[in-house]
């Protein structure tokens, strides 16, 4: 069945390849809209970060290509995924401050901006997941839903006027701080990168590992939205994807995350890898993690198709 959102009733663009999702509205992403200050930062900066990655293959040393994983797994582990997404923006589990600030700043070495920004966007696109007022669905295409939307500050301050979704991370010194100097501690990462290894690892640690990091973080926004599948009645194109969960330490079941918003755990089959979840029970067996989250068995029957199917 075509998916598209309520309200709707004809395709406007047709369908995303090999989906079943329709585009039923366009956002100029290019060409004939006003690009902000902020929009040409941005767009400098992330390009600057993949033409640096493109320097890869010409300076490949297996010291650098170790290394860069490691910032990989530390910052899309610990920072990204566990304490941006579950930590910060779902509440999912509660960390001692001082480590919740540890792993948020690996997040911040991530260049996906800083906690208050990341945090506020994902929580509006639960809030208004599909509907106008998406950051990033894919009713606007896969290009727009994967990355465009960075670069289009209209398009977020035509939304949310006052984002008021992070009080609870604004009352808190440490965020707002890293907010207002975001710029100065990625620039710093940068300039010691270069100092302690060279271009060589400038271009593995600052051009590779973000840019494989924006593009597996982005796919979780695009297509787990497009393709997979549902095991959820959750309202809206989220999907379980199995290939994206493999490169995002478990973020691709995305179904079952819309569907339980505050679980700790995405990958609530044994088969469903979720190396975030892992690292979790180890910081909870540790005693370093608490009041871990978990779907119920009658929430889980809520939102069952076969429970809906009754209901009707």
């Amino acid at each position: 069945m075509v998916s598209f959102p309520t309200g709707v009733k004809e395709p406007e663009y047709g369908k995303i390849l090999l989906s079943d999702v329709v585009v039923t509205r366009k956002r100029n992403l290019f060409w004939g809209r006003k690009w902000r200050t902020l929009d040409v930062k941005m767009a400098v900066g992330i390009l600057s970060i993949h033409i640096l990655a493109l320097f890869a293959p010409f300076t490949f040393t297996w010291d650098a290509f170790w290394t860069a994983f490691l910032m990989y797994v530390l910052c899309g582990i610990f920072g990204v995924t566990l304490s941006y997404h579950r930590n910060l923006a779902h509440h999912s589990f509660k960390l001692p401050k001082w480590l919740e600030y540890i792993f948020a700043y690996f997040g911040v070495l991530s260049f996906q901006r800083d906690p208050i920004f990341w945090v506020s966007i994902h929580r509006y696109h639960h809030q208004y997941v599909e509907s106008e007022k998406d950051p990033h669905s894919p009713t606007f295409g896969f290009w727009f839903s994967h990355m465009g939307w960075l670069f289009d500050s209209g398009y977020i301050i035509e939304k949310y006027q006052e984002r008021k979704n992070v009080e609870d991370l604004k009352s808190q010194a440490y965020y707002k701080f890293i907010q207002r100097t975001y710029v100065l501690h990625i620039s710093t990462y940068a300039a010691l990168v270069y100092a302690f290894g060279g271009f060589t690892y400038l271009v593995w640690l600052v051009g590779v590992v973000p840019t494989w990091g924006y593009h597996v973080t982005f796919l979780v926004n695009s297509a787990c939205h497009i393709w997979g599948n549902q095991t959820w009645d959750t309202g809206d194109l989220s999907k379980n994807n199995w290939w994206v969960a493999l490169v995002t330490f478990g973020e691709g079941w995305h179904n079952n995350h819309h569907a339980f918003e505050y679980s700790a755990r995405h990958g609530l089959e044994w088969w469903q890898i979720d190396f975030c979840w892992y690292m979790i029970r180890f910081l909870e067996a540790l005693g370093l993690a608490t009041n871990v989250k978990l779907p119920s068995e009658a929430h889980k029957l809520k939102k069952s198709f076969t429970s809906v199917k009754k209901l009707k």
